[in-house]
């Protein structure tokens, strides 16, 4: 299961309201390394306080309280979540792509699920 978060105003929180399949992408920016990840799926909007708080935990394990400035969306995750300033998604994944770039090979892998 992977977990995004958003403002419950905000555009992507629209979209996902109308249709719930999405894509979630992480990478490098060098062009010459590294693996891109591109994961298809479904979002489904985490409202079970008990599962919210497991998210809360892993963000503030890795990120602290506060990963941005006070005046910053993300500034006290875990409040926002509790409050509904921001909400969490989860996404269970159907289809994974992984593109390596390394020493001038450049590969392509399909996963589904």
């Amino acid at each position: 299961m992977l977990y995004f978060s958003t403002g419950p105003e905000e555009q992507k929180a629209k979209n996902l309201a109308r249709n719930a399949h999405c894509a979630l992408t992480t990478g490098r920016n060098s062009l010459t390394e590294g693996l891109d990840l591109i994961v298809e799926g479904t979002a489904e909007q985490v409202t079970d306080p008990a599962r919210v708080e497991e998210v809360i935990a892993a963000y503030e394990a890795k990120y602290g309280a506060h990963i941005t400035s006070p005046e910053g969306t993300f500034h006290g995750i875990g409040d926002a979540f509790r409050t509904g300033r921001a909400v969490v998604f989860a996404v269970e994944p159907d289809t994974a792509y992984g593109f390596g770039r390394e020493g001038g090979l450049f590969t392509h892998t399909r996963w589904t699920f």
